[in-house]
């Protein structure tokens, strides 16, 4: 298993890179995405950042990591991303730990597990797979805590808007029935005198 315990000064800039993905994924749940946050740091500073856009932008592929990743590649250069590590709030899905063993990065280090999509380690474990040309090193769990109650707050308050939204459609369309009604009544009362 390639699961790695870094030690105290990695663990400490750990939670300190996780601290800026945070950030990030609160930027997507400001815009009503599904707060997901990521940065790509290479020597010690941030080369690039972003956070899930997928309604926004109508686009699929728009991650937080996958548009992190690609704009680390644009900033720096090059599609080789050797010597970065990808910081990001949950666990990449298959997608983007694909995009991450293609860049060739050096680790991810991610908050949340995701048990319906986890590429590196839950359902998947793309950066140890053999057949594959390039491996890298995970960190799991790093402010895992924090990760997951910002999707569980997120996802709480959709349900809450979606009953909010379920009742107000409700009543307008009890309103509805009642205008016909309404009409039909004084229809008929017109049409009988």
């Amino acid at each position: 298993m390639s699961i790695n315990m870094p030690n105290t000064e990695t663990a400490l800039m750990d939670e300190e890179f996780m601290a800026a993905a945070l950030e990030q994924a609160r930027i997507a749940a400001a815009i009503d995405e599904v707060p997901i946050g990521a940065v790509v740091v290479q020597d010690g500073a941030i080369v690039s950042a972003g956070y899930n856009r997928r309604e926004a932008d109508a686009d699929p592929s728009a991650h937080a990591e996958f548009s992190a990743l690609t704009e680390a590649a644009r900033r720096l250069g090059r599609w080789r991303l050797t010597g970065c590590t990808v910081y990001v709030t949950l666990e990449p899905c298959l997608m983007c730990a694909g995009l991450m063993q293609q860049a060739r990065i050096d680790r991810c280090v991610y908050g949340a597990d995701d048990p319906k999509g986890g590429a590196l380690g839950t359902l998947y474990r793309v950066h140890e797979d053999k057949r594959l040309n390039h491996s890298f090193a995970v960190t799991a769990g790093v402010r895992a805590e924090e990760c997951s109650a910002l999707l569980s707050d997120f996802f709480a308050d959709l349900r809450v808007q979606k009953k909010l939204y379920d009742k107000e459609a409700q009543a307008e369309e009890q309103a509805q029935v009642e205008a016909r009604a309404h009409t039909e009544e004084q229809a008929q009362a017109g049409g009988s005198s």
